[in-house]
């Protein structure tokens, strides 16, 4: 059995990035940058106005001072105005300057008559003008090699001209559950049955990591379905087993997979809850066996899959997000491993909900949070701790 951070170190090691692919800019959300990004064009482009109101030179202008109105300049296309001592330009938002104005007077402080414009307010050079080059620069970087495309990058990029972008590979993924007690939501369920949750859990776990499983199976407790399904679950570039890894007389995945020349890297992990964890490839794709027990699985996954599959997609931060926050109440590990307890992190305070047992999926799905407690450490109420958050 090794430690949590040696099984992700060799699990790491194991990862080859797939290769780079070019996606129009709607289709990048959530894909991972595959070079750096740097701005094409400053923005905004020009200058222009944050207002609607009338362009001015500000020198000409004081509290009561009366300007005659020379044209108008909507947003769109630069009519090449100019405005000189005594005049101004009726303007909108986001309209090109023109040319020697240099301040804009809001249209709440001017009474209109006419062709012409009183003020009701001084004014300052510079007011309410956007410059060119004010928001970002020629040249400037946008993003990392790496980095995640948000919605707000898309639409930064997309003011820079950008139709196509680089992103990282497209990773494949299957998902095997293994049990002769497991039954389809939606089927009958007999005595000593229970419903398959563990491939919902890590089908939408692999969508919240840009991955749609490939394909979903279900392997009873024979070597000969097993290995059926094994044999379609490596076509993809990564395979998830839940169940079958422990050490029970129907805890088969270890040895079909070793018959099926796989090479096991890792088996069981000091880790709480998810102890009986196996990590193997055979040939391009890696093998995650993880435990039956729902949360054993979840945790699992997102401590060992979840930055697999991130490294392999090109992302360049493999880690959960952290919070710190405040406990409410005191907890110890009194165990031998490692402790992942469930939790609720709300307004700045982390709570431990639920029963902390490897069963216990209500309280998970009560949870948004995940505290990592060290082999003797205790923590006391009131005490600021880092918490791994997924939702």
């Amino acid at each position: 059995m090794i430690s949590e951070e040696e099984a992700r170190t060799q699990i790491l090691k194991k990862v080859t990035p797939l290769p780079e692919r070019t996606v129009r800019l709607a289709s990048a959300p959530d894909c991972f940058s595959a070079r750096d990004l740097v701005a094409r064009l400053p923005l905004p482009a020009f200058d222009n106005s944050a207002m609607d109101g009338y362009a001015v030179v500000a020198s000409s202008c004081r509290k009561g001072a009366r300007l005659r109105v020379i044209g108008e300049q909507p947003a769109g296309p630069d009519r090449g105005l100019r405005v000189g001592c005594g005049e101004t330009v009726r303007i909108f938002t986001g309209a090109p300057l023109p040319q020697a104005a240099d301040a804009i007077v809001m249209q709440e402080d001017v009474m209109r008559e006419g062709t012409e414009i009183s003020l009701n307010a001084d004014v300052e050079p510079g007011d309410f003008i956007r410059r060119r080059g004010c928001d970002l620069a020629e040249g400037q970087k946008i993003l990392k090699k790496g980095e995640r495309f948000h919605p707000a990058t898309i639409a930064l990029l997309a003011s820079q001209g950008f139709a196509e972008v680089g992103v990282g590979g497209q990773a494949t993924a299957g998902v095997i559950s293994t049990g002769d007690e497991l039954v389809e939501p939606g089927a009958k369920i007999g005595p000593g049955q229970i419903y398959d949750s563990n491939s919902a859990l890590l089908n939408a776990l692999l969508k919240r990591c840009g991955v749609s499983a490939k394909s979903v199976k279900h392997s009873r407790d024979d070597r000969e379905s097993l290995h059926q399904a094994i044999k379609g679950g490596i076509k993809n570039d990564v395979l998830i087993i839940s169940g079958g890894v422990s050490v029970g007389e129907h805890d088969l995945v270890k040895e079909t997979l070793r018959e099926l020349g796989a090479e096991i890297e890792i088996w069981r992990v000091a880790i709480k809850p998810g102890k009986p964890f196996l990590f193997g490839t055979i040939e391009q794709c890696l093998i995650f066996g993880l435990p039956g027990n729902p949360v054993s699985a979840f945790v699992t996954f997102l401590q060992f899959v979840r930055p697999a599959i991130l490294k392999m997609m090109g992302a360049a931060n493999l880690n959960l997000p952290q919070m710190p926050a405040k406990l409410t109440v005191d907890l110890t590990n009194d165990g031998d491993r490692v402790h992942h307890v469930r939790g609720k992190l709300e307004h700045g305070h982390f709570t431990a909900v639920g029963r902390q047992e490897s069963h216990a999926l209500y309280g998970l799905s009560q949870s948004n949070a995940l505290l990592r407690i060290a082999v003797g450490e205790s923590l006391k109420a009131g005490e600021i701790v880092d918490v791994q958050i997924w939702d």
